[in-house]
């Protein structure tokens, strides 16, 4: 499953980067956030994927926000407002970028984002891709 392989080679490197420590230079808080964005994008095309390949017909055309609240109906995730706020934080940065709000998501990435994103790739891994 290329999506899911995706996901999972892109959270072993944020939780790599999620290693350094602060203060961050201007190279390695950017690097943290993209990391995070890339990560962010590659979670939710392999939910939807896996999604579709389990009868949900309704992620195939869906944007990010609706596969999030579909995988949350279907079990898949536990936590929908972390995952929302996630996606509003991945918006956000994606139009503008300054230091606050990058040190704001590498922050949510150490506390919140990065343990939210190993419990779906083990969610995924004990629940539904053994099934497909």
């Amino acid at each position: 499953m290329k999506k899911y392989d995706n996901f999972c080679r892109s959270l072993a490197n944020l939780e790599e980067g999620c290693q350094l420590e602060p203060p961050y230079s201007t190279v390695v808080l950017s690097g943290l956030v993209s990391l995070f964005q890339i990560c962010f994008e590659q979670s939710w095309k392999a939910m939807k994927d896996i999604l579709e390949q389990h009868g949900y017909a309704e992620s195939a055309t869906g944007s990010p926000r609706m596969v999030l609240r579909l995988a949350y109906q279907a079990g898949m995730i536990s936590d929908e407002a972390a995952w929302l706020s996630a996606l509003s934080d991945r918006n956000n940065v994606t139009h503008v970028y300054n230091e606050a709000l990058a040190l704001e998501i590498v922050a949510h990435c150490r506390t919140t984002y990065v343990p939210m994103l190993r419990a779906l790739k083990e969610t995924l891994e004990q629940s539904w891709l053994p099934t497909l």
